[in-house]
């Protein structure tokens, strides 16, 4: 006795047995009820949501012998030939496997005459965007003005890929990714119906694993069936599925936030030994710090109840907004280049240690050059500025890098360039470092420091980023600190002495140097006295300009 897979036996036979494609439902049963039925549909969509058994569904509408109705009654011969396939009136195509203009012209050769047996011949043409451009040509002059009698269904994954002349010849339906509940809910059904045991865990472990898509979901539970000897787990099938833990993830994350390289190695390796697809840990990785943000933004309840949060609220309170944004950037970016690593393992380590770089905190462990580690623990009271450097897209000039004897003591800011030293050494990361470069020194007077910033800037200027500044400048003054800021004034705009400024000075040299040394070389001063040339110096970049 042969098995039917579950994909296939419990395909819908009716509109009614459809789930979370209500709006094109909707849409065709009204067309059918009132009898306004167009000549071409293209149904769109990702694979597995219900493109071909839709088409189906309204090809048995439009053939029932009941009539056209909105829902076929499943029961007589032309109902039970296209649930069968053997239905003469209904033509399915495959056009990834039928490509040329001679396939699509053999097609429509009997096009003009009547059905067998049928009310409406019915063209079904799947991944119809895999047609020639030749292809679509024969087809269109039929597509726009068909016999009476004949009906076109196009589904494709792909409709940019459709000649815009295509499209507007058809009523088009873009079918939606189905819900992780609507999907676990209709398996927890199927289930039932077959007298199978599934624990609505795994059942929704597998709807998040099919990605909106109902047909790859029933296979996935096909195969969870098979892996657990026809009971359903949800230990089984993260294991099948060779998901992770949650908290192997909130592990990764607790080292991160203890910024510990040891810790952070050991539990990489603690995970090596499960085997996983490194692939699929950044991407929870990634699902992890997105639920992280929107608690930090919008709170816990704000969370999706399907996913799997646990100890996630405890993280969000620890752990810096702008850092769950810049780790989110990187552990796609890794997912995205994991491919090119040496080894997966390798490039999931890399991405998990770029992201510690990017920390910074009192008792930060430091990787040092040898490929060891270094611990650089601060005293409590005072974190070890000097330990830092600015994280700022490229390194500060050299003179205004800090030195030992400029942070050995407490900070005198005599001068514009006591201020670039301090600044240069405070490890400040993201908008609030960008409003530190950004700052010129007013004035420093009995602990208050006055500073200004240019216009463009001064959205920098938030309570938030203001209170990051005046912490990491406090913990380098034993006396109270405030922090006054004021707009610059339009004349000093271009003298202001900040780390931007310098930074843009230092580039504007090497840029002015580079073109000097083109435009004076021999060749080039022969070139424009012979051919009366000239130097596009707009295209002359430094060596290290990317």
């Amino acid at each position: 006795m042969s098995y039917l897979a579950l994909a296939r036996k419990w395909r819908p036979g009716t509109f009614a047995d459809l789930v979370g494609q209500s709006h094109v439902v909707r849409a065709l049963t009204n067309s059918l009820e009132s009898d306004r039925v167009h000549h071409a549909y293209l149904f769109s969509g990702t694979r597995g949501v219900g493109k071909t058994t839709i088409a189906r569904i309204l090809a048995k509408a439009l053939n029932c012998e009941n009539g056209v109705v909105a829902e076929p009654c499943g029961k007589c011969s032309a109902c039970l030939a296209i649930d069968e396939g053997r239905f003469v009136d209904l033509i399915e195509v495959d056009a990834a496997s039928r490509t040329k203009v001679d396939d699509t012209r053999e097609l429509l050769e009997n096009v003009q005459y009547a059905p067998t047996n049928a009310r409406y011949k019915v063209y079904l043409i799947d991944e119809v965007h895999m047609l020639s451009n030749s292809s679509f040509n024969a087809l269109l002059k039929t597509l726009e003005e068909p016999p009476p009698h004949v009906k076109f269904l196009l589904a494709t994954t792909d409709p940019q890929k459709l000649p815009v002349t295509v499209l507007s010849r058809c009523l088009q339906f873009n079918l939606k990714r189905l819900q992780t509940t609507l999907m676990s809910d209709r398996m927890a059904k199927i289930c039932a119906a077959e007298g199978l045991t599934a624990e609505p865990a795994a059942l929704t472990r597998l709807a998040r694993a099919a990605s909106g898509s109902m047909r790859d979901a029933l296979s996935l539970l096909d195969q969870g069936l098979v892996f657990g000897g026809n009971e359903l787990t949800d230990k089984d099938t993260a294991e099948m599925l060779g998901s992770l833990d949650q908290k192997h993830i909130g592990n990764l994350l607790e080292a991160l936030i203890s910024t510990d390289a040891t810790e952070l190695i050991a539990r990489i390796r603690v995970l090596d030994e499960l085997v996983p697809d490194y692939a699929s840990v950044l991407s929870d990785l990634a699902t992890a710090l997105q639920q992280i943000a929107v608690i930090q933004l919008a709170g816990a309840a704000a969370l999706d109840p399907d996913m799997d949060n646990d100890g996630l609220e405890d993280i969000a309170g620890r752990l810096d907004a702008e850092l769950v944004q810049l780790y989110y950037e990187i552990a796609c970016a890794g997912r995205r280049d994991i491919s090119l690593a040496p080894e997966p393992r390798l490039g999931f380590e890399m991405c998990l240690l770029r992201m510690l770089a990017f920390s910074r905190g009192p008792g930060a462990t430091a990787i040092v050059g040898g490929g060891g580690t270094a611990a650089a623990k601060a005293p409590a009271s005072k974190p070890a500025v000097a330990k830092q450097k600015p994280s700022t897209p490229a390194a500060a000039p050299a003179s205004i890098r800090p030195t030992a004897k400029a942070i050995s003591a407490a900070p005198v800011l005599n001068s514009s360039e006591d201020w670039l030293q301090l600044v240069a050494g405070l490890g400040l990361s993201g908008m609030a470092g960008e409003l530190a470069k950004h700052c010129a020194l007013v004035s420093s007077n009995n602990g208050v420091i006055r500073l200004s910033i240019d216009a463009a800037n001064e959205a920098l200027l938030t309570d938030n980023m203001k209170g990051r500044m005046q912490d990491a400048l406090q913990a380098c003054f034993s006396d109270p600190l405030k922090l006054l800021f004021e707009p610059r004034a339009a004349q000093t705009l271009q003298t202001a002495d900040t780390i931007a400024q310098r930074h843009e000075d230092s580039k504007q040299e090497e840029l002015d140097a580079a073109r000097d040394a083109i435009t004076g070389e021999a060749a080039v001063q022969d070139l424009i006295k012979r051919f009366d040339a000239t130097v596009d110096t707009s295209s002359i970049l430094p060596n290290n300009s990317k």
